[in-house]
């Protein structure tokens, strides 16, 4: 069987990674880097920690408005496809490469394999909410990682071809995160104590195109009273310039990390400030405090007995949310096993006429 992946940006490549290692013990697979994210801290860093194959086809595609780049990226994965001819096509999450790599796909006649199927925010003004609903309705095999996610698809009128697999992501991490406790020198770099600081994260849209919301995350994060380590995404340092906005101790900027620097950071946080849906997941199976600067979450399991806490980008709100205790006991273990891609290969290598369960 040739199976085409397509990524293109850093949770993506998380994922690839123990999917691409199940599936090319037993298959062919054909990797197509749209270019989304495409510097060395957002990409190739990526590749290298991860032993993630390279790519076989580069898009190129790059940043841009939502329209051009899911058009420029559909039209170049379209033209893969056709010469590759693949018997199934893979993609991840929710991102403009997710939706790009279902679409050529799907009217390519290509059956489509949805990682984090069923994942609902509920909320439409996120490109990200239409990406990943698109991604569904359009796909053969669809993974849920949790009987959440299977329900939604269920509610949609989706049973057919979904497989609960558990979450792509605890496979990641189960493998990495010792890895990142031996060889990350992070917290020595910067001169951290483990628990002795909090650690954040901001790139969704909503947040950095959005001025007040933007300034009263940074207002939160300056009135913490603790040292605050920010790994500033492009997206976000470009949008504090814009707005002028001045960060000072005890917030610390830093540029991208990879993915062990990142694991070790959250690992040794006191506390978590996240918009990334993949962070809030990691902060709960780190069993770490978490403090989502968002509305709603995709991820409403990480809710479960505190360890996650909804605040929104309202100053107050947030500085709420990261004072309050640590929550009793542990989380539960809600996100599977670790054994998620040999789900998927096995259910890949069914015949997509199949009904699976």
């Amino acid at each position: 069987m040739n199976v085409l992946s397509v990524v293109g940006a850093r949770p993506q490549f998380i994922k690839a990674a123990p999917f691409s290692r199940a599936l090319r013990a037993r298959h062919t697979e054909i990797l197509v880097h749209t270019g989304q994210h495409y510097d060395a801290q957002m990409s190739d860093v990526f590749f290298d920690e991860l032993a993630l194959p390279r790519p076989d086809h580069h898009l190129g595609v790059g940043s841009g408005p939502h329209g051009a780049q899911t058009a420029a990226m559909l039209e170049r994965a379209e033209a893969v496809m056709e010469r590759e001819a693949p018997d199934r096509v893979v993609v991840y999450g929710d991102t403009n490469s997710t939706l790009a790599g279902a679409l050529a796909a799907a009217k390519l006649r290509i059956p489509v394999a949805h990682v984090e199927a069923g994942l609902r925010s509920f909320n439409r003004a996120m490109p990200e909410e239409i990406n990943r609903i698109v991604a569904d309705h359009v796909s053969s095999y669809l993974f849920a990682p949790t009987r959440t996610a299977a329900g939604h698809l269920a509610a949609e009128g989706i049973t057919r071809g979904v497989t609960l697999t558990g979450d792509i992501m605890y496979d990641a991490l189960l493998a990495n995160a010792p890895v990142a406790a031996e060889r990350s020198q992070i917290l020595r770099r910067l001169s951290l104590a483990p628990g002795g600081y909090a650690l954040a994260t901001v790139h969704r849209a909503a947040n950095t195109d959005a001025t007040a919301r933007l300034g009263e995350i940074i207002d939160a994060l300056a009135l913490l009273g603790e040292p605050v380590v920010l790994p500033l995404h492009p997206r976000t340092r470009a949008a504090l310039m814009a707005a002028d906005f001045e960060i000072a101790p005890p917030v610390r900027v830093i540029d991208p990390v990879g993915y062990l620097d990142m694991l070790a950071l959250e690992q040794g946080a006191r506390m978590i400030l996240t918009d990334s849906g993949g962070v809030q997941k990691e902060a709960y199976l780190l069993g770490v405090p978490c403090v989502t600067l968002r509305d709603e979450t995709e991820w409403v399991e990480t809710l479960e007995g505190g360890w996650n806490v909804l605040a929104g980008a309202e100053t107050e709100r947030i500085l709420a949310a990261a004072r309050r205790g640590r929550p009793a006991g542990a989380p539960l273990p809600l996100f599977g096993d670790g054994r998620a891609a040999e789900r998927m290969v096995e259910a890949l290598e069914r015949d997509d006429d199949s009904p699976d369960g």
